[in-house]
């Protein structure tokens, strides 16, 4: 059984239940998934297939022939910050991961606001996988039924919300019901995506070399040199829609507790997530770069009628009209399965605030039969929802900002956690090379790129040329919508601050507090 010493306070019902030698767990279900279980996750999470068809154009319109090489960059930073993630996990596995480390390393308000920007990161995603899977869901059907006013639906507000709405709570049932129900459905998604992604690769391959298209081109390994991208502030836009494509590989962090060998697995998951991820990226990228080129105009991936959405455009010319329906399934069901996934780390960071005082105690409840925190996925849950249905009422724009808005969440928390794991382990950097090298040096530089990025994307967003190009006084809606979600988060955190003081004092979570103990 997997459980977290925490120090019991008197007068918490929750802590005066704890055990007399101090030794509490979250009631999260034990040894669930195993390595391959949490990579899987990891990969169903940044869900590959919807990552490259919302971002295979838009690159290319930044970057040019040097996708390849953005794609690659981008991978950098999320290798060196899976090192901290790793190496943080090794110490103090536990499922708030991000938020209980920065406590740990830099103190509760800055933890706070570590976890603020996971959470608030996560809703984003979820809302727009939803919306996506819904989307993909109407224009499945009518590609199957051959019918154009059953896929024109979709455009039926009323019947996309609740379409989104049903989707949304299927996938939060799923993830209410336990980490052995959503393993054994991700591994039927994922591997969907994987094979479906192949075989793309593979027909885009001999399309090149058929010469079928006219902007087919020959492979040059200059498209993997990141050097050659014309300004640095073209290659820091490429870099920030690369960053995005990574997003989510640490949900096998998040459910470490529930993992075999919480010590050690879920970091090699991490690790085995990101180097599938970045071949899948990279393969695929050079594929459809060789087939259709990188042009804005026909089948150019930088076409801007179709780059926002690349393999609705290729499935057909690609893959011919029968197995080209699989790029849509595939797509589906890469949102569908990161619909689902996604809760793992939101529920997560919420149950383990919520244990440690950060948040009201009710979120700290798990379900006696499930062993999983209930509240705290079903609150997602409604939260997604509900974002969801007034961002889409109140404007399709608002959607879109808001999603923009995602990148300074992501490199927010990422670089937080990164240089928290340098801070955490100061002591130990001088104590062999590999201390120095995999908790100092890397965790910063992973650190400083993704602070770098977050800097450039803020100062980018005071445009209101950023994003869908609406402003509020002058002041880009992307901007707007994402210092106010962090602001937000500051006023929250004051809110609790008030309720929970012990938990702001440094007396609940201190670097002091004994770890994870694995009991057989």
């Amino acid at each position: 059984m997997t459980q977290l010493d925490v120090r019991p306070q008197a007068g918490d019902p929750v802590r005066d239940a704890a055990p007399a030698d101090g030794v509490r767990g979250k009631g999260l279900g034990g040894n669930s998934v195993g390595l391959l279980g949490s990579a899987v996750i990891g990969i169903s999470t940044v869900a590959p297939v919807y990552c490259l068809t919302s971002t295979l154009g838009s690159t290319a319109g930044e970057v040019g022939l040097q996708m390849p090489a953005v794609f690659l960059a981008g991978f950098l930073p999320m290798l060196l910050v899976a090192f901290a993630y790793r190496e943080l996990n090794k110490a103090v596995p536990d499922c708030g991961t991000s938020f209980t480390w920065t406590v740990k390393a830099f103190g509760p308000r800055v933890g706070w606001m570590c976890g603020w920007g996971l959470v608030i990161a996560t809703i984003i995603v979820l809302s727009n996988l939803a919306g996506v899977a819904t989307s993909y869901f109407w224009l499945l059907a009518g590609e199957i039924s051959g019918s154009g006013s059953v896929a024109a639906l979709d455009h039926n507000k009323p019947v996309h919300i609740l379409t989104c709405l049903i989707l949304i709570a299927v996938a939060t049932a799923i993830s209410y019901r336990g980490m052995t129900a959503t393993k054994g459905i991700q591994y039927a998604l994922v591997g969907l995506q994987l094979v479906v992604l192949a075989l793309f690769v593979v027909m885009a391959v001999q399309k090149a070399h058929s010469g079928e298209f006219a902007s087919s081109l020959h492979f040059s390994w200059t498209w993997l040199n990141p050097f050659a991208v014309k300004s640095f502030a073209t290659f820091t836009a490429g870099l920030s829609l690369a960053i995005f494509v990574y997003w989510g590989w640490d949900a096998c962090l998040t459910a470490n507790e529930e993992t075999t060998g919480s010590e050690k697995t879920p970091g090699r998951a991490a690790l085995i997530a990101m180097v599938v991820l970045v071949a899948s990226y990279l393969a695929t990228a050079v594929a459809a770069q060789m087939a259709v080129g990188s042009g804005g105009s026909g089948l150019g991936l930088a076409n801007r009628d179709t780059s926002d959405n690349v393999f609705a455009a290729l499935a057909g010319p690609i893959m011919g009209p029968g197995l080209g329906v699989l790029l849509f399934v595939a797509v589906l069901a890469s949102a569908a399965a990161s619909l689902q996934t996604t809760f793992i780390p939101v529920a997560r960071t919420v149950l383990a605030m919520s244990t440690y005082e950060a948040l009201p105690a009710s979120y700290a409840r798990v379900h006696p039969r499930f062993k999983t925190p209930g509240r705290a996925t079903v609150t997602a849950g409604v939260a997604t929802g509900v974002f969801y249905t007034v961002m889409t009422l109140v404007s399709e724009h608002v959607l879109v900002d808001t999603i923009y808005a995602l990148g300074l969440m992501i490199c927010f928390y990422y670089a937080l956690t990164a240089f928290a794991c340098a801070w955490f382990f100061r002591a130990e950097l001088t104590r062999s090379v590999r201390d120095l090298v995999f908790k100092g040096l890397f965790p910063v530089l992973g650190g400083i790129l993704l602070a770098a990025v977050f800097g450039k994307t803020l100062y980018d967003m005071w445009n209101p040329a950023y994003g869908s190009g609406s402003s509020v006084f002058g002041v880009g809606s992307v901007f707007v919508i994402g210092v106010g979600l962090l602001l937000l988060g500051v006023v929250l955190m004051l809110v609790m601050q008030r309720r929970s003081p012990a938990f702001f004092r440094g007396e609940v979570l201190t670097k002091e507090t004994p770890a994870l103990v694995m009991e057989d």
